[in-house]
């Protein structure tokens, strides 16, 4: 695509039986921010590791603003930024001590205390690493990985084991720039231009967070259990329903109009002699068309 910040062709990263990438075809363009989604082991930080630098594909193109590894690695180590899922930084260092670090070995960017700043890490300015809570610890990774005012920027799960708080703080900073990989559904679809969906190495989806959705095929999704469980055809003739998915002990059912399809769902439950043990409904989100493609969460290992 025109104006590619990221690319990468039939990508594959397999350790031993494990298919960890199997042929991957991505593009990312200027400006934009780009969510790479899947469960664990769908094989996102071994992509991302990929396109920064840190692990050879076995096979496959990759470029990075129109350059490869190979041939330019000491350019784009310049231009890029990373905050991987842990970052492991000195603990005896205090934060502005961290940071003015960082800074160092990067050409240009910007000042550390305005980072520090950004990052509403001010009143930890002069706290050791080891004291910091694990949003700020994550607040400080980011700011590492922006203070060589990066053209790219890579996040992996940046807000994985933050209170909410903290990821509404990070949020608004992944919001500035571009790029993440996460398993959160709230935070792809809140801060993602598109989206790209993986499992088991392969991609399974793309496009925006609404493109995405709309391949439900249906705006409501009721979700219910019954004893005894019943078999997918007693809802087939409820009006509106575009299908339904099991979603561990429960059935999940794709529907238009929620006041037209749950009376409907009532009365065939009832109408099959079983009791319905529990009833809830949601806006359709990336996690329902993640069910409906797979079979699994988001989540599941």
């Amino acid at each position: 695509m025109p104006g590619e910040a990221v690319s990468c062709r039939g990508l594959k990263k397999y350790y031993a039986d494990v298919k960890a990438v199997d042929g991957l075809d991505l593009s990312v363009g200027n400006g934009e921010c780009f969510g790479l989604l899947g469960p664990n082991g769908a094989g996102k930080t071994t992509t991302i590791e990929i396109l920064e630098g840190l692990t050879v594909p076995d096979d496959g193109q990759v470029e990075v603003l129109g350059m490869t590894w190979k041939q330019n690695e000491r350019r784009l180590r310049e231009r890029i930024g990373i905050s991987l899922q842990e970052t492991q930084l000195s603990e005896k260092l205090t934060v502005h001590e961290t940071v003015r670090l960082f800074r160092s070995f990067y050409p240009a960017g910007p000042d550390p205390d305005s980072l520090i700043h950004d990052m509403s890490l001010d009143e930890k300015r002069n706290s050791r690493v080891g004291k910091l809570s694990g949003g700020q610890k994550q607040r400080l990774a980011a700011a590492c990985a922006l203070v060589g005012d990066p053209d790219i920027l890579f996040l992996d799960e940046p807000t994985t084991g933050l209170d909410p708080q903290s990821r509404l703080q990070l949020w608004e900073v992944v919001a500035k720039f571009r790029s993440l990989t996460t398993h959160y559904m709230e935070e792809a679809e809140r801060l993602c231009d598109r989206i790209a969906i993986v499992d088991h190495g392969h991609l399974i989806a793309l496009g925006t967070p609404k493109e995405l959705i709309a391949k439900l095929e249906a705006p409501n999704i009721i979700e219910f259990t019954s004893d005894p469980a019943l078999p997918p055809d007693t809802f087939q003739d409820i009006p509106g329903c575009h299908g339904c998915s099991p979603r561990g002990n429960a059935w999940q059912l794709r529907v238009d109009s929620l006041a037209e399809a749950v009376p409907q769902l009532i009365a065939a439950v009832e109408e099959s002699g079983a009791k319905l043990v529990t009833l809830s409904t949601h806006a359709a989100t990336l996690e329902d068309l993640f069910v409906s493609l797979t079979g699994r969460e988001l989540r599941d290992a």
